[in-house]
């Protein structure tokens, strides 16, 4: 890379990475990880994603045109309003988690930074005659992650307002979907009240030559922001996810998909696994014994006896809960069953709480036939 491409980087000058105490680019914590946890879910701090990308799309053929493609009914979506759809392969594995936006004029799509060339590169393969037009915004707008009062505008404790951009007119906010189970989904996790059901999350777009503003307010590294994900079994496909990932092992058809609103990509696996079969998968979160003082790393093995049954796919050390971690296990581990997570040379002691049962799936009632030949009695 030349020394002048180098120079437009929109990354090289994050103001959060000044702040007293930052480690880390964007910064995992200023020096107090559970304190900021405490602050961030109280709705009073914000957290620096502008290493993330973010993509619009213009056009009067957008919102149909993703609809077709994607998981989730969004043709409709009024101007203001968020939701989150996946790109699934032809075989239904997830390949892209969307996190999506329109105001009217574009739709505006968040993605982690590693995913935005490839699904550029793909939207723009499939537009053919469409009236639409995909652009890298990510040099403009930088993108705040908050809880709460934030996201509303205004601010707890007297402190400044966050001030969403408003390129056309609606303030840039996508607020997460995951605390209920949107229209035309459905939730596997068998609870009388999901831990996400105080989840106020958002993700604020901030003009980035305007983000000094933003690192001025009280800031929580990305750590805290991890961590209550974690306890809300909030999915991420860049730590949860991987080749093989399908909807319903991570319990995703509760926020990103919907279930009859016809054909897309991938629509033909996710109905036969969830009305006649079960993922072969399924996503746990683990309570881990603190003793050593280790929390494992995303690939670590966890095991029942001797015989790996899954990996670690996000961990964390929560303000109220501990050590926790997310683990993606196969779908016949004995939820009662005590597992050990392999942290290099520690192992580490985990009991399981069920978020995606055994016995997912398999949700149409559909009579067994007779097996051919079979003499009734």
């Amino acid at each position: 890379m030349s020394n002048n491409a180098a120079s437009t980087d929109p990354f090289t000058a994050d103001p959060f990475t000044a702040l007293v105490g930052a480690v880390g680019s964007p910064p995992e914590h200023y020096g107090n990880p559970l304190g900021e946890q405490k602050r961030l879910a109280a709705g009073d701090a914000v957290v620096d994603l502008s290493d993330r990308a973010v993509l619009t799309i213009t056009g009067v053929d957008r919102l149909t045109w993703l609809d077709s493609v994607t998981s989730q009914s969004i043709a409709r979506l009024a101007p203001g309003d968020s939701a989150e759809t996946l790109l699934l392969d032809q075989t239904g594995r997830v390949e892209y988690d969307i996190r999506l936006l329109d105001d009217g004029v574009a739709t505006w799509l968040l993605l982690e930074a590693s995913e935005a060339p490839g699904l550029h590169a793909w939207l723009d393969s499939m537009r053919f005659m469409l009236r639409v037009e995909v652009t890298d915004r990510t040099e403009e707008f930088a993108t705040v992650g908050t809880f709460g009062s934030f996201a509303q505008g205004s601010s707890a404790q007297g402190s400044p307002a966050l001030r969403a951009a408003v390129p056309n007119g609606v303030p840039l906010v996508w607020r997460d979907p995951w605390s209920s189970v949107v229209t035309g989904g459905h939730q596997y996790a068998l609870v009388t009240e999901h831990p996400s059901a105080e989840w106020s999350y958002s993700e604020i777009l901030v003009e980035r030559a305007s983000l000094g503003a933003a690192a001025a307010l009280p800031a929580a590294g990305t750590l805290a922001l991890e961590a209550l994900r974690v306890a809300a079994w909030r999915p991420r496909l860049a730590t949860e996810g991987d080749e093989r990932t399908i909807p319903h092992e991570l319990d995703w058809l509760r926020s990103a998909v919907h279930l009859s609103k016809g054909c897309f990509r991938g629509q033909e696996t996710v109905a036969k696994v969830h009305n006649l079969g079960h993922p072969p998968r399924r996503i746990v979160l683990l309570h881990l014994d603190g003793s050593e003082g280790v929390l494992p790393v995303h690939g670590s093995p966890v095991l029942f006896g001797d015989v790996e049954v899954g990996r670690v796919t996000s961990s964390a050390l929560h303000y109220e809960l501990g050590p926790i971690a997310l683990a993606v296990v196969k779908r016949t581990t004995d939820p009662d069953a005590g597992l050990i997570v392999q942290a290099e040379d520690v192992a580490i002691a985990a009991s399981q709480e069920v978020i995606v049962p055994p016995s997912a799936g398999a949700e149409a009632d559909v009579p067994r036939l007779p097996r051919l030949g079979a003499v009734r009695r």
